[in-house]
């Protein structure tokens, strides 16, 4: 079992930035594949971004492609994600997710609780 437990959600104003956190325990970090998803209301929960398991190897969707970066520190059993220059589009709730492959798709093995990022206008 993996426990996942996102952090750093907010209130931020368009353009601003924000970095999110998923913390993980249980079973050894490295040994998964990471992923970022975010729900809007009304929504389908959607891929945002994802990093292999070395850390080497990043997918990002087209609209957060060149603002958003995901990265992972494996000694710290963390993978963030750093968002810059937000948009009001960018407002949604935002997990964090751990598998054993990278999809765009959310059948991944494990989920945070999420956390909620709200961008103003």
């Amino acid at each position: 079992q993996v426990q996942l437990v996102e952090s750093g959600g907010g209130l931020v104003q368009a353009g601003g930035s924000l970095r999110l956190s998923c913390a993980a325990s249980g079973r050894t970090f490295s040994s998964y594949a990471m992923g970022w998803f975010r729900q809007a209301p009304g929504k389908e929960r959607e891929f945002v971004t994802a990093i292999n398991k070395s850390g080497e190897v990043t997918y990002y969707a087209d609209s957060v492609k060149g603002r958003f970066t995901i990265s992972r520190d494996n000694a710290k059993n963390t993978v963030y994600l750093q968002m810059n220059s937000l948009k009001p589009e960018d407002t949604a709730v935002y997990y964090c997710a751990a598998g054993e492959r990278i999809t765009t798709m959310t059948d991944w093995d494990y989920w945070g609780q999420g956390t909620q990022v709200t961008v103003s206008s």
